[in-house]
């Protein structure tokens, strides 16, 4: 198990064939390299699920983001092509405890150790994660570097001081403030076919699905219920998402501040005044809630994992579910009310999930209006299936808004 320094400590507390974990507040692990030897720096988050490592890594919300595995032994399962959830691992740094010497699983094409050095991901291994994550619980989530290598050798060839290396991380940007869905959106646009029993047919429904950070497992939901999906840029026009004629629009998870994200608010309320139905998930929660005239805020250390019971209060079930978040909508829980946008422009709203460790905000269910939200991940790659459900909701809602408008066309025709 590695060691726990303070920052003033003497460098000697480590040389250049470990790796030092330093957080802003002056906390130092010295443990060992793991992944590739460098330099990283963002926010240093941790989270709870025991499996799926292979998701986490490549989920694009955690772009910046230095993540800690609490579950102790990672890298028994190797990595294989199938798993990822996009085409890169995304994390900008990994802290296990104890990484598996050997892998085991008739799946693997690799280990994880290879997959890190192969995407250029700084990691650290062999420190106390425990403490580290009871001392994040308590001091809320910050900014963190990991320093291996010959990074820890100065300009003058001396091996560079605790607080040299607090320096740096204090000088790396904090997760408030920063706009990063751009820098994870897709760079063109394509296109999901329906799946499973409805490969070969016609869509159920057409979806025009803004990338924000998507995972690839979320537009592959929908296929498997008969939608063709059109995966499109962050950058993408209102104009050109009615270009497409969609049945729905969607809006995915992904990473940073909801509140440096006014241009995909202002599209989102052209969507809503247009009559699209809506979906999303996780920062299309986020969105969902400042259209309406919420605000939002950021949690003390957020909620990463696989394992965060949910209660749906349109059903009263409870659901185990998947999360990766570090923002919440400020709503209030309980009643209807109208949304404050515009003096009520979009009409009533109510938060229809909430999570049940701490009473945070995890959906939004609009009355007058076809549309919604979750702030967790329904397509729970790794993670538990309860919470599918949500995609048949919106493939229903897509269908009663067809039906709805053909009515009121043959209506009109025959007036």
């Amino acid at each position: 198990m590695g060691v726990w320094v303070n920052q003033i400590d003497s460098a000697s507390a480590f040389t250049t064939d470990d790796a030092v974990l330093v957080l802003e507040d002056g906390q130092v692990y010295v443990g060992e390299p793991y992944g590739a030897r460098g330099e990283t720096r963002g926010e240093i988050v941790f989270s709870t699920a025991m499996t799926g490592y292979q998701e986490t890594l490549t989920d694009p919300s955690y772009d910046r983001q230095i993540v800690v595995q609490t579950f102790p032994h990672i890298g028994d399962t190797g990595v294989n092509d199938e798993d990822p959830e996009s085409s890169r691992i995304w994390v900008a740094g990994y802290v296990v405890r104890d990484p598996s010497p050997t892998v085991s699983n008739w799946r693997a094409d690799g280990t994880l150790d290879d997959a890190l050095v192969a995407d250029g991901i700084v990691g650290i291994s062999h420190i106390d994660t425990r403490k580290l994550v009871r001392h994040l619980r308590d001091a809320g989530v910050m900014r963190a570097g990991i320093f291996s290598g010959d990074v820890l050798v100065g300009a003058d060839g001396e091996p560079r001081t605790i607080e040299s290396l607090l320096d740096d991380v204090r000088a790396t940007p904090q997760m408030k403030g920063m706009g990063l869905y751009d820098e994870v959106s897709t760079d063109k646009a394509y296109v999901i076919e329906p799946a499973g029993e409805f490969e070969g047919h016609e869509p159920v429904a057409t979806v025009a699905a803004i990338d924000l950070g998507i995972k690839a497992m979320t537009p592959h939901r929908m296929a498997e219920r008969g939608c063709r999906v059109h995966v499109l840029p962050s950058t993408t026009t209102f104009e050109q998402i009615e270009e497409l004629n969609p049945d729905g629009v969607f809006f995915s998870n992904g990473p940073g501040d909801p509140e440096q994200a006014d241009d995909m608010v202002a599209l989102l309320r052209r969507v809503l005044d247009a009559g699209y139905p809506f979906f999303g998930i996780c920062f299309g929660n986020q969105l969902l809630g400042r259209a309406l005239g919420f605000g939002t805020y950021k949690l003390k250390f957020g909620h990463r994992g696989v394992n965060q019971p949910v209660k749906d209060l349109t059903t009263g079930k409870v659901e185990v579910t998947a999360h990766n978040h570090g923002f919440a909508v400020d709503a209030p829980i309980g009643e209807t009310v109208d949304a404050p946008y515009d003096g009520g422009r979009y009409g009533k709203v109510f938060v229809s999930h909430v999570d049940l460790n701490d009473d945070v905000v995890e959906g939004l269910q609009c009355v007058d209006i076809p549309a919604f939200s979750v702030q967790y991940h329904p397509e729970a790659a790794a993670g538990p299936h309860d919470a599918a459900y949500l995609f048949d909701r919106f493939v229903a809602m897509m269908n009663d808004a067809n039906a709805k408008n053909a009515k009121e066309e043959s209506t009109n025709a025959q007036a």
